[in-house]
């Protein structure tokens, strides 16, 4: 049993990455660049997205949002005048807690791609799942508030490992808590040493530029930017 499981587990993997790979085609072809957004529930993914899109000079931004039920993040960041495509979990896919390659790729014809240079695929709430599965994007960030606490790495090392950026964010709230930030950078470095990170605060704005800096060298690689490629 157990190994028909670990079986059943791979096949279903190698057949995610092969529509991711197809997904990462047609996202070449249209010369978008892809960011897988993660994070567990409260984070601020949505509220980070709602500050950054309005700083960006340049790039035009799309946002495909995941959820299980409901849009209320969509309707929050439509109001910023940018694309954004729902995508509900439940019922389509069974109420997953995660966004895999062919749920992104039933979504692709509702994206305006030739109209975007950057999108990004906000993953549904969760630490474990999307970490799991790629989608076809280029790189993976991955948002961890302070109010959550300084072990997260350690307890959900491959969240982190496979992520190109960690954004820490509600550093504004810093003085209010006990939050030992030194302590969290060293447990994020003994699961991924140097990964780039930035402190921010969806709320002051604190960070947001560094945010933005790095999504534009991300969009634009002929700028002088490295355009990172998530393994699949």
């Amino acid at each position: 049993m157990h190994r028909t499981r670990i079986r059943v587990v791979e096949d279903a993997l190698d057949a995610n990455n092969t529509i991711a790979r197809a997904n990462r085609a047609d996202f070449d072809r249209a010369r978008v660049t892809v960011v897988n957004l993660m994070s567990a529930p409260g984070a601020g993914k949505t509220a980070i997205l709602e500050r950054v899109i309005g700083e960006l000079q340049g790039v035009s931004v799309g946002v495909l949002e995941g959820d299980v039920q409901g849009s209320l993040d969509a309707e929050r960041l439509a109001g910023l005048h940018v694309p954004v495509t729902q995508l509900n979990t439940d019922p389509g896919f069974g109420g997953e807690c995660h966004l895999d390659a062919n749920m992104v790729r039933s979504a692709l014809d509702s994206l305006p791609l030739s109209e975007i240079d950057l999108l990004v695929i906000e993953n549904v709430g969760n630490l474990v799942c999307p970490a799991e599965f790629s989608v076809g994007e280029d790189a993976r960030v991955m948002v961890s508030s302070v109010t959550e606490g300084e072990d997260k790495p350690l307890k959900y090392p491959l969240m982190f490992r496979t992520a190109q950026l960690v954004l820490i964010n509600k550093v504004d709230l810093l003085p209010h808590l006990e939050f030992d930030l030194e302590h969290f950078l060293y447990n994020l470095d003994q699961v991924n040493p140097g990964v780039d990170r930035i402190l921010l605060s969806a709320r002051s704005g604190e960070g947001t530029g560094a945010l933005c800096d790095w999504l534009t060298r991300l969009a634009t690689p002929a700028g002088g930017g490295v355009r990172e490629e998530v393994a699949m």
